[in-house]
Formats: C-alpha cells, sequence, structure tokens
C-alpha cells in the first residue's frame, strides 16, 4: 500500500498547492470538502503570527537569539509557507536579511550552526533555504547534506548496527549520541535534498546516509519486541508502537505494569516524530512498524496535552503531528473509543484560541525552549499553513 501523500508532497502542499488538492490524494480519494470560514480564520491567524514575527527581527537579520540559527531558520520557513505565496515570490527585505544571517553561520565544514547543536541547526536551516526555492542556494544545501550524513553515529564496530545508537543522529557537538527528535530532523532535510544530488558531478560528490542504519536504530526507539531487538522493548497495551526519545531512555519516564515488569513509557511528541522518520525511510503503510505507531498514535490522541509529557513539548507535538498525519494522508483517525476526528479542523481551532492578542503564541511552561514566543510562534504558523492546504 503506497501513501496517498508521498513526504516530498508535504513540502509542495506547504509551499505551492493553492486549490488542486486531488493532484496529491492517492486514486478514488475524493477531494477534501473546504472549509471557507476555517480556512480564512487560519490564513488571518497566520497572517497576525508572521506580523508580530516581523516586529521582533533582531537587527542583526536574526530572531530570538543569534547563536542557534535553527530559530530564525523556523520563522523563514514560516514565511516561505504563508498561503498568498507573496513572501516566497518577492521577499521583502526583513526575510532576505534573515536569509543572510543564515548564510553567515554556514561553517568550512558544511554546517551551519555557530557554536552547537550542529545537527539541529543545519538540519532545520537547510529547510528554510529548501523551502526558499532559491537556486543561489543550492551548493550551500548540497555541503550542509554532506555534513549532516557525516554526523550519522557509527559506535563500535563500524559496519555494523552492534551499538543500539548506531544509525541514528544526535545534537552534534558536546551531545553525543543519537536520538529520535535529532534523527528525525536530519532525516527530513537529507530526503528533501536528495533531489540536488542526483545527477552528475554533485551526485559524484553526494555523500549518502545509511538508510539500513538509521532505520535500525529507529526501530530500536519503538516499544515494538520483534522489531526492537532491546531488552526494554514493552508490547504492553499503553505502550506497544509508541516511541521512546533513545533507545533505553524516555522523557516520559517509567512505569510498573502489572506483572512487575518496568516498562520505558511511550510519549507523543516522539511518537510522531518516529512516525514521520520511517515515512522518510520509504517505509509503506502496511508495514507493521508503521501500522504499530499509527496505532498507538490515533489510541492516544489528545490536543490538550503531549501524551506523557503533559504540557512539556506541546508545541513541537503540534509540529510533529501535523507534519507526520499530512505526510501520512488521513483526514480522520479513530479513536480508542471507536470516535472518529478530523485532526485539521480540530488543531486548526486549538491554534485558534491558543494564540495570544498580540498574534503570538508561547507555551507556559518553559521545557525545550517552549516559553521563547518565536520558536513556538514558528511552530504554530508552519502547523496552520500545513492545514490550510488541506482544508
Amino acid at each position: 500500500m503506497n501513501w496517498l501523500i508521498s513526504p516530498a508532497a508535504v513540502l509542495f502542499l506547504l509551499l505551492y498547492v493553492q486549490a488542486a488538492q486531488g493532484a496529491v490524494l492517492g486514486a478514488g480519494d475524493p477531494a477534501p470538502a473546504t472549509d471557507l470560514s476555517l480556512k480564512n480564520e487560519v490564513q488571518h491567524a497566520i497572517e497576525r503570527g508572521l506580523g508580530w514575527l516581523e516586529k521582533n527581527q533582531n537587527p542583526g537579520g536574526y530572531w530570538s537569539q543569534p547563536d542557534h540559527p535553527a530559530l530564525t531558520a523556523l520563522v523563514l520557513t514560516a514565511y516561505m509557507g504563508e498561503p498568498s505565496g507573496r513572501m516566497r515570490s518577492k521577499p521583502p527585505e526583513f526575510v532576505q536579511k534573515g536569509y543572510r544571517y543564515l548564510l553567515q553561520c554556514v561553517k568550512p565544514d558544511g554546517g551551519i550552526y555557530v557554536r552547537d547543536m550542529a545537527n539541529y541547526n543545519t538540519s532545520v536551516s537547510m529547510m528554510a533555504l529548501l523551502t526558499a526555492a532559491n537556486p543561489a542556494y543550492e551548493a550551500v544545501i548540497r555541503n550542509a547534506r554532506n555534513f549532516e550524513v557525516g554526523l550519522q553515529d557509527d559506535f563500535d564496530k563500524k559496519g555494523e548496527a552492534d551499538n543500539p545508537l548506531d544509525g541514528g543522529i544526535g545534537y552534534g557537538g558536546k551531545y553525543q549520541h543519537s536520538d529520535m527528535s535529532n534523527t528525525m530532523f536530519a532525516l527530513e532535510s537529507i530526503y528533501y535534498s536528495r533531489n540536488l544530488v542526483q545527477d552528475g558531478k554533485e551526485a559524484d560528490q553526494a555523500k549518502e546516509l545509511n538508510w539500513q542504519a538509521a532505520t535500525r536504530f529507529i526501530e530500536r526507539c519503538q516499544n515494538l519486541p520483534g522489531v526492537n531487538d532491546q531488552p526494554w522493548a514493552s508490547d504492553d497495551p499503553q505502550n506497544k508502537g509508541g516511541f521512546i526519545y533513545f533507545p533505553g531512555d524516555s522523557k516520559a519516564g517509567e512505569m510498573v505494569l502489572a506483572d512487575g515488569r518496568k516498562a520505558l513509557r511511550s510519549y507523543g511528541s516522539i511518537s510522531y516524530a518516529g512516525l514521520l522518520s520511517y515515512i522518510y525511510a520509504d517505509l509503506q503503510k502496511d508495514d507493521p512498524r508503521v501500522v504499530a505507531a499509527f496505532d498507538w498514535l490515533q489510541k492516544n490522541y489528545s490536543l490538550d496535552e503531549n501524551p506523557g509529557m503533559g504540557p512539556e513539548g506541546l508545541y513541537y507535538y503540534y509540529h510533529t503531528m501535523a507534519k507526520s498525519l499530512a505526510a501520512y494522508g488521513v483526514k480522520e483517525l479513530v479513536l480508542a473509543d471507536g470516535s472518529r476526528v478530523d485532526w485539521r479542523r480540530d488543531l486548526a481551532k486549538r491554534l485558534l484560541n491558543l494564540q495570544n492578542g498580540e498574534g503570538f503564541w508561547m507555551n507556559e511552561n518553559g521545557r525545550w525552549w517552549e516559553k521563547d514566543p518565536v520558536l513556538v510562534t514558528s511552530y504554530a504558523a508552519i502547523v496552520l499553513e500545513i492545514i490550510y492546504r488541506g482544508l
């Protein structure tokens, strides 16, 4: 069974598609009915959020802080996905200034960072450069792609997945181990930049990720015995199919099962990151690993919290949810009680209700920088842009 909407089409949806929903849906699938009222509300919320961001750019061209270009890159990605396309077709000076700042962060090794978190900053910056669709950025993207590929972990015996962390990618720099979130960001940027290294000299000079090893790492973050060869993997109903942060570690902690065994808790945001990573690795919808992940996500669907984490990382959760479900190609989810929800409508209304009167979004819980309104407003705007294309 093929994806109804390919990962490449999600980027296309974010940037280019105005109305032709039927062009990306699987054969025989009716185009979703357009909700013009909600669509207009979503567009207005996006405009308010982007307007707030414009007012809060720093003189140096960056947003929030200069040491982490990923924060500026998320803002720029939000501008490039603005529904009318005007920011992309004719970028205003303040947007161009943001891109000039990103280019100032390019290192001789190809990475796009200042001091640390080299993978996170580079991969997110690559997406901002890709969404600009500017040929002038292609050489930078290719070099950054090679840098990203070079960050893939291979501990112990080289060429063998003999360490649970092999195949994944971490923050980079002083953070010396892989994790599911950083792996997702890296796979995303590597996946979407594939077309820039397919032919000629660029193909000859391109490094390629070990996708088999990457998939093995993703498996080792999933609570799915029989697929995950790690002893902690649990098939208890509360956790089966979901994901943890890296092999042996869950940010949601652990739980004691009825039989006395301990299980590492699966949680929402990282389970969407796991599903999306499987999609980037070209697994199909009927693959048991994908089926189990999607089943856990349906059973644990919530917009009130990041399942397993409460308010922590709530907007990152919304961000990974929107990208994952758009790539998966599903309109409705079937919840644990058998009810059905239109996730786009629900998530749109949730974000509309959470928007501040000044136009920004912010999480009252500060974990993972979510008290930074620049970061959170970027997340929310990108989510609403993805939703807008599907309404």
